[in-house]
C-alpha cells in the first residue's frame, strides 16, 4: 500500500487557496499579517487574491468595510 503524502509547499497552497475562496482580500492580508506569514511567492497570490479586480472595486470595497467598522 502506498501513501501519497503531500509535501509542506502543496498544503500551504491548499490553504491558501481555500481561504482565497471563502475570504476577503482584506481578511487574508489581515490573517497573513497575525501569523507573520509573508514568505512565498506573492506575484502569484497577488495574482489570485486580487482577480478580476480593479482599483476603482478595491476602493469601494475598502469604504464599505471602513463603513462597517
Amino acid at each position: 500500500m502506498k501513501i501519497n503524502l503531500n509535501n509542506d509547499q502543496q498544503i500551504i497552497e491548499e490553504v491558501f487557496n481555500i481561504l482565497i475562496e471563502n475570504l476577503e482580500p482584506s481578511k487574508i492580508s489581515r490573517f497573513w499579517a497575525i501569523c507573520n506569514l509573508g514568505s512565498g511567492e506573492y506575484s502569484q497570490l497577488k495574482d489570485k487574491l486580487f482577480a478580476g479586480e480593479t482599483v476603482d472595486s478595491l476602493y469601494e470595497k475598502i469604504q464599505a468595510q471602513e463603513n462597517n467598522d
